[in-house]
């Protein structure tokens, strides 16, 4: 693949892959190069925008920067920065190059810091100048570490600088050199996103072109359409915010927000000022904004939706009446594994998975557990094939993830008895609870009041086993 005298990547739209981050914004470019697709609010100062046409003008300044620094497709580089516009531009730059980004959180310090660098094998580090001090501290743990360039932020909580690093500024405003896009097979590594690591070491999670491609495409599966204005401000070091927000937002063309950072404070004004339709919260997140002091406009909003992963049983009915939005619930990790309930199972439910995927929930013998019972949640592609997860440098843990060939998600749920109505035998349910057999206070038992489809014999053995398969 080549380029054109203005920079873009030869060929059309038909033939440029898109599971390569690098051919999607090229094909943008060609289609609408001016829509401003990404917006990054900054509390106290202007706002940054992106439009396709910026995002591949500076993805060729940065890769051509990769080049100039020795970084080679397959080298891996870090970004330690919050959501800054430049964080994109460096994923551009990188799946342009071909080379491989590893997002850190840049809370992260000390030697979990080292870590990460040293088993990522970066090579450099675009280092925000709230971070660089922490990064500074551990250089000399990562013996492979060879360059840094620095992102100069507004932020109040930056220390006097230390030695003279190239400036992201310089970089951008560098004259735009048509580049090759590099990065030509999908199954090759994008990223290297790191797990939190709260029981060990973190584990790097290879997320291959291909993975980050298609999550894109996933955008219809959360509700949004192409008119959605998407609100976040959560990290894109992490999985939520790089793919529920960015991937989406980027396939479709909607015209997403960010802040630097996560302020419950601040988030209904923002949604408001940009007319943002849909954000996104993590667990503790809802009930924080839940409990702010009720104001007199909570339901004065442009909010339409809200897709959470994690919110309460206990406050969905009210959060949603109070502000007026419908809860979108999720359920999945950067490994892979999705659930999404858009309103139609129960409240407190992660929903079903996509068409593409299979759901069990099983026990430790990997036997499918009876509805209403608890037991590890595993996914397959609904197409029989296995599932694949690559922890880098880490084969068995890789190996057990994936055993048998289901992702094994390590997390406890349960299916409802909804999965009866969908029986074609079944024309009506109505599931109640009795006193348990055991007789223990408070226990019950679940009771399904069955009614037949007209016309057919209901064989009450095919309705177990029915309820006990696998479903999409």
């Amino acid at each position: 693949m080549g380029t054109t005298e203005a920079g873009v990547a030869d060929g059309t739209a038909a033939t440029r892959d898109e599971l390569i981050l690098a051919n999607l914004i090229a094909n943008r470019v060609e289609s609408e190069p001016d829509r401003d697709v990404l917006t990054f609010d900054h509390e106290g100062g202007p706002a940054e925008v992106r439009t396709y046409r910026q995002l591949w003008e500076n993805g060729c300044r940065i890769a051509a920067a990769l080049e100039r620094a020795g970084m080679a497709p397959g080298d891996r580089f870090a970004l330690l920065m919050q959501n800054h516009p430049e964080f994109v531009d460096a994923m551009v730059g990188a799946s342009i190059s071909g080379t491989v980004f590893v997002p850190i959180d840049p809370r992260t310090r000390g030697d979990k810091l080292a870590y990460m660098l040293r088993h990522s094998g970066c090579r450099g580090v675009i280092c925000a100048d709230y971070a660089l001090q922490t990064l500074i501290a551990v250089r000399q743990d990562v013996p492979d570490l060879t360059w840094v360039w620095l992102l100069e932020s507004d932020s109040s909580k930056v220390l006097p600088l230390q030695g003279d690093y190239p400036r992201m500024a310089d970089i951008l405003g560098a004259a735009v050199t048509p580049q090759t896009v590099r990065s030509v097979d999908p199954l090759a590594p994008m990223q290297i996103m790191y797990t939190s690591g709260t029981t060990g070491d973190p584990k790097g999670v290879v997320m291959r072109h291909a993975r980050y491609g298609a999550a894109a495409g996933w955008a219809p599966l959360f509700g949004y359409v192409r008119d959605d204005r998407p609100y976040t401000g959560l990290s894109l070091t992490h999985g939520n915010a790089q793919i529920v927000t960015l991937a989406a937002t980027l396939k479709l063309g909607m015209r997403a927000v960010f802040s630097r950072r996560f302020t419950k404070s601040r988030l209904w004004d923002v949604a408001r000022r940009y007319g943002c339709t849909t954000f996104t919260l993590l667990g503790g997140m809802t009930t924080a904004v839940y409990s702010e002091p009720p104001k007199a406009n909570d339901a004065d909003n442009p909010v339409r939706f809200v897709i959470s992963a994690g919110m309460p049983a206990a406050i969905w009915e009210a959060f949603a009446k109070r502000f007026d939005v419908r809860i979108v619930e999720f359920y999945g990790a950067v490994e892979g594994g999705l659930c999404v309930n858009l309103g139609e199972g129960p409240v407190g439910s992660i929903g079903k998975p996509p068409p593409f995927l299979n759901v069990r929930v099983v026990d430790e013998q990997d036997r499918d557990v009876p509805a209403n019972q608890p037991g590890e949640l595993i996914f397959q592609p609904a197409n029989g094939t296995p599932a694949d997860v690559v922890y880098l440098h880490n084969p068995d843990a890789s190996a057990k993830k994936t055993s048998d060939g289901w992702l094994r998600m390590g997390d406890i749920g349960h299916r409802d008895e909804q999965v009866i109505a969908e029986c074609e035998d079944v024309a009506d349910v109505y599931v109640y609870g009795v006193p348990a057999a055991s007789g223990a206070p408070g226990e019950k038992d679940v009771v399904a009041a069955i009614v037949p489809t007209s016309g057919r014999e209901l064989d009450p053995q095919v309705l177990f086993e029915y309820r006990l398969k696998p479903h999409k």
